[in-house]
């Protein structure tokens, strides 16, 4: 196998787990963020439909993202090293916050039931799950206006806090919780046996579901100047506006599903408008490893490395799907029996 196969099957590892990553782990960071908007006279329900339903797999959801992190810093470690220096401050944050999310789920459900141990946990819980992904967004967003560089001379300011704190990276980080907002609510309405809670995340849904759009939209416009080889990526490329078009299909079918009721549908629907927003991203950067300057080709390992890599991927893949099938049904099975 030569070289450009293997840059080409290890970048699309990365994009894969991202996309996993989204549409699970971000379901639960959304599930997170319902919980501290769970209002009304359904509000104890509605937690308690969140916590059963993240309860059980919410640590599987991570593997995701420490296969991204393997994956970059074994295949890409050039491009590794400059994300994680001039990008630290957001990712330890974001690292920070995924931590203080899974602690603060887990003393919720063991520390003391009293009310205000359950409010303190709840509240370091929600605030986590809603920060964490804006994060995670402006990461990607700062990615692709290209300012991650290595530029000697500068303040520390300008290295390391300028290039995140720009119009299209804090887009991003909004667009990137209003669709983990909009994951979770979509899943919840499949998990809820309760009309009335179901109800209530499908009117959810339908909201956030509503709102990525002009949130895309807004993203795009605001690309053109911040992210010119996104906005180039996504506009004027061949492939970019049958990629519009399939995501536009999912989200409307998205949409109509859940007005009409058919949940699982929706759920589907939901996942695959995510996956694409992954892929369009992803392509638009692509050959970059790290625009403007840092293609894959670059910032990848040896070619030896890289089939080490690819063919211990492809051996843990073996290993790995199964294993989270296995899971979602052992659970789905033990929810069953209790009720």
């Amino acid at each position: 196998m030569g070289e450009l196969p293997l840059v080409e099957l290890t970048a699309g590892a990365v994009v894969i787990s991202m996309a996993a990553y989204v549409i699970f782990g971000g379901a639960d960071f959304g599930g997170g963020v319902w919980d501290l908007f769970a209002l009304g006279p359904r509000a104890a329900r509605q937690r308690a439909l969140i916590a059963d339903t993240i309860g059980p797999i919410w640590e599987a959801n991570h593997v995701w993202l420490i296969l991204v992190v393997v994956i970059l810093f074994t295949g890409f470690p050039v491009a590794y090293a400059r994300l994680s220096v001039t990008l630290h401050i957001p990712l330890t944050l974001m690292l920070v916050g995924i931590v203080l999310r899974g602690s603060a789920f887990t003393f919720r459900s063991y520390d003391s039931q009293r009310d205000d141990v359950q409010r303190r946990w709840s509240r370091v819980f929600s605030i986590a799950s809603l920060v964490t992904p804006v994060l995670l967004g402006i990461v990607a967003g700062t990615v692709a206006t290209g300012t991650v560089a290595v530029v000697p001379g500068v303040t520390f300011t300008d290295a390391y806090v300028a290039p995140w704190i720009r119009p299209l990276p804090l887009l991003v980080g909004m667009l990137t919780l209003v669709l983990f907002a909009f994951l979770a609510a979509t899943y919840l309405t499949v998990e809820a046996e309760d009309t009335e809670v179901a109800n209530d995340f499908r009117q959810r849904a339908i909201i956030t579901g509503a709102l990525l759009l002009p949130l895309a939209g807004a993203v795009l416009v605001v690309a053109r100047t911040g992210a010119p080889a996104l906005w180039s990526g996504l506009v004027l490329s061949e492939w970019a506006w049958g990629l519009h078009l399939l995501t536009a299909i999912a989200a409307t079918t998205a949409l109509v599903a859940l007005v009409t009721r058919r949940f699982h549908l929706a759920r589907a629907a939901a996942a695959m408008q995510a996956v694409l927003i992954i892929v369009g991203w992803a392509r638009a950067q692509y050959p970059y490893a790290v625009p403007p300057d840092l293609t894959l080709h670059a910032a990848a390992a040896p070619p030896a490395t890289l089939g080490l890599l690819v063919g211990a991927l492809a051996i843990g893949s073996v290993v790995l799907f199964p294993s989270l099938w296995y899971l979602f049904r052992v659970f789905r099975r033990s929810e069953a029996g209790e009720r």
